[in-house]
C-alpha cells in the first residue's frame, strides 16, 4: 500500500488551494491509498480560511479521487484544532488535538480535544493524533490497545530546529506499540503574517525501521506486517 505524505509549502490562500489540488492529483496518479496533509497547512497560526471554505475543497477533492483516504490536518473549527478524514466525498472521522502546545499559545487559541480516535478502513485500522500529542505515549498506546490500529498518522507543525526530536518520538511510538507511525510536517510557511521552517517527514515500521522513499513523498508499506515482532503489546 502506498502512502503520500505532503511536503506542503504554504504561502497565499490562492496558491495553497492550487497546491492542494495539484498534490492530490499527483498522489492519485502514484496510486496512493492514504494521502496526508500537515497541521495548519492552509493557514499557519495567523491566516484566515473559514471551515466552510476548507470543507468544500476537501469534499470536492475526495469526491474526485475516490478510494483514497484523505487526512486533512488541520483546520480551526468550533474552537478546536481539528483534523478531518474524508473518503469518497464523505467525512469519516474528525479528531481534535488533545495536547495543545502552550509555548505557542495554543491553549488560548483552542479548546483541547477530549479523546483519541481511529477509524477502520479497508486498507487498515487508522489512528490520527496531532503534533504535540506525539510527546504523550498514552496517545498511541491507547489507540493500539483499544482500537488495534495498524497505522498511526501524525500531522504536524513541527519546527526544523527540533527535527531530531520529531524523528525520535515517531520512532519510539512505532517500536513501543509495534505499529507503523508516520509524521507529516508542514515544509515551509511564508506569508505576510508568518514565516516557519518545518521538520522533515518520516515513516517507521513496527520494528522501528525507517521506511525509505524515492521522492520524499511516496512511501510503501505492507499491512498486515509480515516480519516477526518480538514484543507486541497486543500479545503480551
Amino acid at each position: 500500500m502506498k502512502i503520500y505524505l505532503s511536503r506542503f509549502l504554504s504561502t497565499t490562500k490562492k496558491e495553497n488551494v492550487k497546491r492542494i489540488y495539484r498534490e492530490s492529483e499527483f498522489a492519485f496518479k502514484e496510486k496512493a491509498k492514504i494521502v496526508v496533509f500537515p497541521e495548519l497547512f492552509l493557514t499557519g497560526y495567523n491566516s484566515s480560511f473559514t471551515p466552510e471554505e476548507a470543507r468544500k475543497i476537501f469534499k470536492e477533492i475526495s469526491r474526485t479521487y475516490e478510494e483514497i483516504v484523505f487526512i486533512f490536518g488541520t483546520i480551526s473549527e468550533k474552537k478546536r484544532n481539528r483534523a478531518l478524514l474524508f473518503l469518497d466525498g464523505k467525512e469519516i472521522l474528525f479528531y481534535d488535538k488533545v495536547h495543545l502546545f502552550r509555548p505557542n499559545g495554543e491553549d488560548k487559541m483552542w479548546e483541547k480535544g477530549e479523546e483519541y480516535k481511529s477509524v477502520k478502513t479497508k486498507y487498515c485500522n487508522l489512528g490520527v493524533i496531532i503534533c504535540n500529542d506525539l510527546r504523550f505515549p498514552e496517545s498511541a498506546r491507547s489507540l493500539r490497545m483499544k482500537d488495534k490500529i495498524d497505522l498511526l498518522i501524525v500531522p504536524a507543525y513541527w519546527p526544523l530546529r527540533r527535527d531530531e526530536i520529531f524523528k525520535t518520538l515517531l520512532k519510539a511510538r512505532a517500536i513501543e506499540n509495534a505499529v507503523y507511525v508516520g509524521g507529516c510536517s508542514i515544509s515551509h510557511l511564508e506569508n505576510k503574517n508568518e514565516e516557519f521552517f518545518g521538520a522533515l517527514n518520516y515513516l517507521f515500521d513496527p520494528l522501528g525501521n525507517q521506511v525509505e522513499t524515492k521522492d520524499d513523498r511516496i512511501y510503501e508499506i505492507e499491512i498486515p506486517f509480515k516480519k516477526t515482532i518480538l514484543v507486541d503489546p497486543l500479545k503480551c
